[in-house]
């Protein structure tokens, strides 16, 4: 799927979403590990996306993550945030066609959140394609909005926050140009 520089109404988009789907390393996070001195490996992550993902929950917009990671900390922050995980996903797209098939929700009614490569595929397979500020260029020219916020600098609740705002009666109009 790729987008003309037609000028899109996200409110238009955002009234059909049901699932809001995240990569998790370099959307929560800010792509960077720490390692730790006995192997163990830690990330850095925004508090405030939880305020935001409690507005989609509000919403009635379900949301989950989905990473490549076979990773502690990812499973512990989804544990935390009360977000369903799909850990240790070789495609993404395969996962999340399951996923949303399993809630009844067409692939149209998706939006999805990532920051490379690897999220490609999937990126190609929803209604509302999202890179982060610092995605690898090849997602930015793929997604329907880019945010302004880097990932794990409040990229997820920029996301929360605009499909907030765009359903709000009398919400605000954005408007993206891909």
């Amino acid at each position: 799927m790729r987008y003309s520089t037609e000028v899109f109404l996200v409110k238009e988009i955002a009234r059909g979403l049901r699932l809001v789907a995240f990569d998790f390393d370099g959307v929560f996070t800010d792509d960077m590990v720490y390692i730790l001195e006995n192997g163990e490996e830690a990330v850095r992550c925004f508090r405030g996306d939880g305020i935001g993902l409690q507005k989609l929950a509000r919403l009635g917009i379900e949301t989950v993550i989905i990473s490549t990671e076979m990773n502690p900390v990812v499973s512990a922050r989804a544990r935390k945030l009360n977000l369903p995980c799909l850990q240790g996903v070789v495609d993404k797209r395969a996962a999340l066609e399951k996923y949303s098939q399993d809630l009844g929700i067409a692939l149209s009614a998706v939006a999805f959140v990532g920051n490379d490569v690897n999220d490609l595929a999937v990126l190609r397979g929803v209604g509302f394609p999202i890179a982060v500020k610092n995605a690898h260029p090849e997602l930015i020219r793929l997604a329907m909005y880019q945010t302004k916020c880097s990932g794990g600098r409040g990229a997820v609740r920029e996301v929360c926050e605009l499909i907030e705002k765009t359903l709000e009666p009398g919400g605000v109009e954005v408007y993206v140009e891909p």
